[in-house]
């Protein structure tokens, strides 16, 4: 029988905290659960009290696209991840569910606690999903080593397998009053606002709204406006769009298509995670551009003058999902310790 759980998020970008507020409260009232969070970068509360709030070892967004490798290194302070991994009093818990955080996954491996993934990036590495045309075995290396589990659960666009799920959905977008407006609602957190002008500006005819994490208060520039990231805001200009031209993340994808609005991806460079989401959203008839530039407007136009919206009613299985796992795990056998520390 599990008596104490740690959920354990990554705290690097929205959905890991946005799935974690659907999935936490349903976990709290089957067993004894902690909160750990880790990372740098998140833009969503998660409203609930964390029991650990660590550094982690997260990855720095740019401004030209893709991930700040730079910036990434300097911020991972190998020191001091290796120090909150032996410190994380991690043997207290029978069971570690880990939605892509490093710390008590590398914590439950040096002391032999069963830790399962619950996570997308699970669903993107498991050999029945999409993958893009191009190899890049740095990125599957990463993703396969950053956070290592016994055994995993994912999500993704479509269930590939059994233990693939559809998306978490949360309350506040299912309840949202859904209408088709006169406006874009655009999310690229990759690109700075000046890339972001000189690409849509061309499209003197489109209302675009956007969503950026490089503007400290609001401002408009010809047809473009531009505001900071505010969850409520951003959910009612999604809500209230014609289209939604935004990374191939997977939160807001997700959320686009449960809402049935035209869609347009740009996945980050050097993130192997969003080029493996971009193939599965390219599958499904989704437009994927490989960067926002000039060269692409072509493509711009023709989704804005003929995509026709792909909606998925996506179920709500977020109680029978942790039911499953924590019954699942009721048998999983406890790991043998490790003595070191190799991410790759």
């Amino acid at each position: 029988m599990i008596l104490k759980v740690l959920y354990a998020i990554q705290g690097t970008g929205n959905g890991h905290i946005a799935r974690a507020r659907e999935l936490v409260p349903i976990l709290q009232q089957q067993v004894d659960a902690d909160i750990l969070i880790s990372g740098i970068q998140s833009d969503v509360s998660l409203g609930i009290p964390e029991d650990y709030k660590l550094n982690g070892m997260g990855f720095i967004i740019g401004k030209g696209g893709g991930v700040d490798f730079i910036n990434t290194f300097k911020k991972c302070l190998t020191r001091k991840f290796i120090t909150e991994v032996r410190e994380l009093p991690i043997e207290k818990y029978d069971l570690v569910i880990n939605d892509f955080e490093p710390v008590s996954a590398w914590a439950a491996r040096l002391k032999g606690v069963p830790c399962i993934s619950l996570s997308h990036q699970y669903a993107v590495i498991h050999g029945n999903t999409p993958k893009p045309d191009k190899k890049d075995w740095m990125g599957k290396l990463v993703l396969a080593n950053y956070a290592p589990v016994q055994k995993g659960y994912g999500f993704h666009f479509q269930s590939y397998s059994p233990n693939i799920f559809t998306p978490v959905i949360r309350k506040e977008v299912r309840n949202l009053k859904v209408k088709n407006g006169d406006h874009i609602t655009v999310y690229l957190p990759a690109y700075d606002n000046e890339r972001i002008i000189k690409v849509l500006s061309d499209f003197k005819e489109e209302n675009w709204q956007v969503f950026s994490k490089h503007c400290p208060r609001p401002f408009r520039f010809k047809n473009i406006s531009f505001q900071p990231i505010e969850n409520q805001k951003f959910l009612q200009s999604m809500a209230a769009s014609k289209g939604i031209l935004c990374g191939a993340g997977f939160e807001t994808p997700a959320e686009a298509l449960f809402m049935g609005k035209s869609l347009m991806v740009i996945p980050m460079k050097n993130q192997y995670e969003q080029q493996c989401n971009a193939a599965a959203l390219q599958n499904m008839g989704i437009p994927v551009i490989k960067s926002l530039k000039k060269k692409h407007s072509p493509q711009i136009e023709d989704w804005l003058q003929n995509q026709m919206p792909i909606r998925i009613s996506y179920a709500d299985q977020s109680a029978e999902l942790i039911t499953k796992i924590l019954k699942d795990s009721e048998n999983l056998p406890k790991p043998k310790p490790i003595t070191s520390i190799s991410l790759f």
